[in-house]
Formats: C-alpha cells, sequence, structure tokens
C-alpha cells in the first residue's frame, strides 16, 4: 500500500502509478463497506473542496458533493459563467486565490484544446491538490470507478481478460474523447486486453494511443487498434467487457459541423442484443452515462442483466471519497 498522496494532483490518469491505483481502490472498497454499514467516516471534516464547472454534469456533481458531505466537509458548487473568469480572471489567478480558500479544487472543462491545459496550469499555481473532473483529454474519476467495477464483477486477476473500448454511434452532439482516451491508457495496467474499435475518422490523440502502447508493453496486456467502418462486430466477438459509448472526431477535423457530418455515416454502430451475443455470455456492458437511448445503445442492452452501469456510476463516489480522503486529508 502506498501511502504518500497527500497535496497531490490528479489530473492524467498516469499521474498516480499503478501501486497507488491500487491504494486508491482499496479505500475505495473500504469506503464503500463503510457506508454499507452505515458507520461515519468523517476523514475529511472542516474541509472544503471548490468544484468549478466549465461543463454541465449529473453523476460528477452529484458524487463530489455527495462525497464530501459523507467525509464530513463541504463542496462549492461554482459554475464558471457565475464568476468573473469572463472578464479576466486567469488560470493563475484561480490557482492562487482558490488555492488559499480551498483545501482542494475539482475542475470540469471539457473545451477541445482547452480544457487539460487549463486545469494544469491552475495546479502549477495552487497549493491545494487539484483533481480533473473531466477533461478534452483525460476522465481519470470515470476511469477508476470503471476499474472498481470490473473488480467487482470480474475478480482481481484481470489477466488476458478482453476489453472491447468501442465507438458508438450518437446525435446529440460530439462528444469528448477522454473516457476512451483514459480507458486505453489505464486499463492495459490491469492485465486487460484493450481492443479499441472505430471508424477511421474517430482515431483518439496520436501520444495517447502511444501511452498505451507503452503500457501494455511494460505490463505484458495486448493492445489491438481496429480502424473499420464496420468493425464493431469484429471486435465484440469473445469479448468479455464491453464498453461502447460515442466520441467525437477532434484529432481527423476539429470543425463541428464536418464532425456531425462523418458521424451521419455510421448510424449502424449501435450496440444491441445481436451484438451482445457475439461477446462471451457472462460479458458486461459498461457507458459512463449519459447514453443516448436506442441509438447509442437498445433499451434491451443498458437495461437488461448484462448492464452494470448504475453500480458503475455508484462506484464514481467510492472512488472519489478515496481520492479526496487521500490527497485532501492524508489519510
Amino acid at each position: 500500500m502506498q501511502t504518500h498522496f497527500y497535496g497531490r494532483d490528479l489530473i492524467g490518469d498516469l499521474d498516480f502509478s499503478k501501486e497507488e491505483v491500487e491504494t486508491v481502490l482499496d479505500v475505495a472498497f473500504d469506503l464503500k463497506r463503510q457506508r454499507a454499514l452505515g458507520q461515519p467516516h468523517p476523514y475529511l471534516r472542516d474541509k472544503v473542496l471548490a468544484m468549478l464547472f466549465f461543463f454541465s454534469s449529473t453523476r460528477t456533481r452529484g458524487s463530489f458533493e455527495a462525497g464530501m458531505a459523507q467525509l464530513g466537509g463541504h463542496a462549492a458548487f461554482i459554475e464558471s459563467k457565475t464568476t468573473q473568469i469572463a472578464h479576466g480572471d486567469t488560470p493563475k489567478e484561480i490557482g492562487e486565490i482558490f488555492g488559499r480558500y480551498f483545501d482542494g479544487i475539482a475542475i470540469r472543462h471539457v473545451d477541445w484544446g482547452v480544457g487539460n491545459q487549463y486545469i494544469n496550469e491552475v495546479a502549477k499555481y495552487s497549493r491545494a491538490p487539484v483533481l480533473n473532473m473531466q477533461c478534452d483529454i483525460y476522465h481519470p474519476f470515470q476511469i477508476l470507478a470503471d476499474l472498481m467495477t470490473i473488480i467487482e464483477k470480474k475478480g482481481r486477476d484481470l489477466r488476458h481478460k478482453k476489453m472491447v473500448v468501442s465507438w458508438a454511434y450518437a446525435a446529440s452532439y460530439q462528444k469528448p474523447m477522454s473516457v476512451p482516451q483514459s480507458l486505453v491508457v489505464q486499463m492495459p495496467r490491469f492485465g486487460l486486453d484493450v481492443v479499441l474499435v472505430h471508424p477511421p475518422e474517430f482515431r483518439l490523440m496520436p501520444e495517447i494511443l502511444d501511452m498505451a502502447q507503452e503500457q501494455a508493453r511494460k505490463y505484458g496486456t495486448g493492445f489491438e487498434i481496429i480502424s473499420d467502418p464496420d468493425g464493431m462486430e469484429k471486435a465484440f466477438k469473445d469479448a468479455d467487457i464491453i464498453y461502447a459509448k460515442s466520441w467525437g472526431a477532434m484529432v481527423h477535423t476539429p470543425d463541428p459541423e464536418e464532425g456531425a457530418q462523418i458521424i451521419k455515416k455510421y448510424s449502424h454502430w449501435i450496440t444491441d442484443e445481436r451484438k451482445m451475443a457475439l461477446a462471451k455470455p457472462d460479458a458486461i456492458y459498461m457507458h459512463p452515462l449519459p447514453a443516448d437511448r436506442n441509438i447509442e445503445v437498445t433499451d434491451g442492452v443498458i437495461d437488461g442483466p448484462q448492464s452494470v452501469v448504475y453500480d458503475e456510476a455508484e462506484n464514481r463516489l467510492h472512488v472519489q471519497k478515496a481520492v479526496m480522503a487521500l490527497t485532501m486529508g492524508g489519510i
């Protein structure tokens, strides 16, 4: 178990080593047990977390607010539009000032080419730990919750379990790439053989793919990319874990209108019962939510017996509490 977390940031998935992630999970499982037993665990009494949002949220806001309350502290919700950021407050000023007001700063900023840089700039000047609630590159807390859920469903020995990270059709908007990017970086470290499948225009950032390949080499796991207009069914075959969600074509084109036109070409990339039947009988279906129902995934799959989306959403609470307790309270 690693114990040197106090005051540290979590912005990218590799900011914590594999051993440190295992510690986070150990603490998360313990906090989940304590909550189930109704045992108080106010490790962050009198601590306050600033939650700065540049992008809307359901699970992220709810789980961070509830988590801080359960840890005995308080979370201050700050919508960026209600601040003076648009009128001149710089990332340096946010880091310097919020770092003195608060015991931690959590930020969600997913604007392409902006979000990650902004969060890192705040962290540079903050004396308090900075936590990435999602940016344009990474979504580390979602992936910690995903990993916790996979361990609950598949056990701790994940070596050579096949995990498919698949693009899926969604007509609502060009969704951030951060979830698939964080998945392919983090999951190979824990024994999973990751297959990334997407239409040709929806490739991930080259530097992220390099990181994923390096982690797979380091930990002796598989990492395969299928870039094919009809590659979904090939990838799903004999999978243990199906993680299928939409993301935008930002690497191919940053233009939202052009990206929307590209998305329309692939409406057949829906996770339905027929495709799920290609996976192993005990395969699980995962999604970070919200999903575009009957567009991205059918009701029969997301509400079916193989879906673990609600357990996955709950585990956001527990892993976030673990990281906050470790980085803000020094447990």
